[in-house]
């Protein structure tokens, strides 16, 4: 397979815009679906550590590193079966393997047995994302695509605020159960079941879409190169262009862990500052993240837009910088603020800038990545962004509260030194993002013929 950028496609050759949408409804849902049972356990925090005896740091363990363990290693050989084969059936069946592995979460009785679900958990979504961000470049035109990926990653804000809003409902209203053979269930185990188990229906859902042609220059080849070729031949090509995928990998991974480490740890911040139940946090914090998220990550994807329109090639990355600035002051003055009424205003602020870049950023590595190595490549910055977020942040504001302050009320402290430190980091190296990006965008518009 040469290393080729994709040509130009004509309007004709992508699927119907109206099919085209059904799909990313459909991929939206199961995005939502994906974050509602990785997310659940942020509001369950007080009750799993009274029932397993455990203490914030392995709370942040189960939450980050059991999930991402496999999540972000998978994602390369995930992201090798989706360059050459049927997107389509491999995230189907992610779904239906991440959603026995979440109502497995509510079978566990032990620290082991949870951290191994939650890998499983892991094992299953690293199955999503991928495939999408590989599918979506072949159903729309690439002006379309800040707002497709925009609308794909509302998924992500969608799932984590219902996560909370329906986590903390059933679990003020769920009893403890005891059934034949399983025995005993707290309500917390109860609540995994509740919302793992739907997820098969999403999986028959995305059954039922249709696989679409490959475009570009690299489409029509075959792809059947080993996984190791695959990856090498994917690492040559960031390597060559070493400016421009570092700073947008690592630039957006620190913005990822601003965000998935607030997230783990807000819920539980309201619970120990101010006294309020789970049903109240998830209530309160669900909605902010359902209602500011979508309009976060919509206006984001807007704005790249309208500066895409205007003949910024580098409007994508100008995003990522706008929101990381002002995620900043909200970060850092959310978490430490007198009242829950000004500290929810704070985290909506904190949420929507948080939520701008994603449609914009994913968009930006398909407008520079060729065809068959599309999967790949988004792997690979997933595979940071996920260490960062996932797998790094909520374990290292456990640690700032566990080591660093030594008792549980400093997490408010925490959150605000995290954000602190990484927003601006990650604001200068998507600055130093912008200058190669254009150049690499540019290259590839005269190389594709335009």
């Amino acid at each position: 397979m040469s290393d080729q950028v994709q040509g130009q496609v004509t309007d004709d050759e992508h699927p119907d815009e109206k099919y085209a949408w059904y799909v990313m409804v459909v991929l939206v849902i199961a995005y939502a679906f994906s974050y509602i049972d990785r997310t659940i356990l942020t509001l369950l925090v007080e009750p799993i550590r009274a029932s397993l005896d455990i203490s914030d740091t392995e709370i942040s363990l189960l939450h980050g590193f059991a999930f991402a363990l496999f999540y972000t290693i998978l994602g390369m050989p995930i992201g090798w079966l989706a360059d050459r084969g049927n997107r389509i059936k491999i995230i189907s069946i992610g779904v239906y393997l991440w959603s026995f592995a979440t109502a497995a979460c509510g079978l566990a009785n032990s620290f082991i047995q949870m951290f191994i679900a939650r890998v499983g958990v892991g094992v299953g979504e690293a199955a999503l994302s991928p495939s999408v961000y590989s599918l979506v470049p072949d159903y729309f035109r690439p002006e379309k695509l800040s707002r497709a990926f925009s609308f794909y990653n509302a998924g992500l804000f969608i799932g984590s605020g219902l996560a909370l809003v329906i986590g903390g409902a059933v679990i003020e209203i769920t009893p403890a159960l005891d059934l034949p053979i399983v025995g005993h269930l707290e309500p917390w185990q109860v609540t995994f079941m509740y919302v793992g188990l739907p997820g098969i229906l999403v999986g028959l859902w995305v059954m039922t879409l249709r696989e679409p042609k490959r475009l570009g220059k690299t489409a029509d080849e075959s792809g059947q190169v080993s996984l190791r070729s695959h990856i090498k031949r994917a690492f040559k090509y960031i390597t060559t262009r070493p400016r421009v995928y570092f700073y947008h990998f690592f630039g957006f991974s620190l913005y990822a862990f601003i965000w998935t480490g607030t997230a783990a740890w807000t819920p539980t911040f309201f619970m120990r500052e101010f006294g309020m139940s789970p049903g109240e946090v998830g209530g309160a914090y669900g909605l902010i993240v359902v209602v500011f998220g979508l309009l976060g990550v919509t206006s984001g994807g807007m704005l790249a837009a309208y500066w895409r329109k205007n003949g910024k090639v580098d409007a994508e990355i100008r995003t990522g910088i706008t929101g990381v600035l002002l995620t900043l002051p909200f970060g850092i003055l959310a978490p430490l603020s007198p009242n829950p009424t000004i500290a929810f205003v704070g985290f909506a602020g904190l949420t929507f800038f948080a939520s701008f870049p994603w449609g914009a950023a994913t968009a930006a590595l398909q407008l520079i990545t060729p065809n068959r190595l599309r999967a790949m490549v988004s792997a690979m910055f997933l595979f940071l962004v996920n260490l960062a977020g996932i797998g790094l942040a909520p374990t290292v504001i456990a640690l700032i509260t566990d080591v660093g302050f030594g008792y549980d009320a400093a997490v408010k402290y925490s959150i605000a030194i995290a954000v602190g430190v990484a927003a601006p980091i990650s604001a200068f190296l998507l600055y130093r993002c912008l200058a190669p990006y254009r150049a690499e965008y540019n290259d590839m518009h005269q190389v594709s013929g335009s």
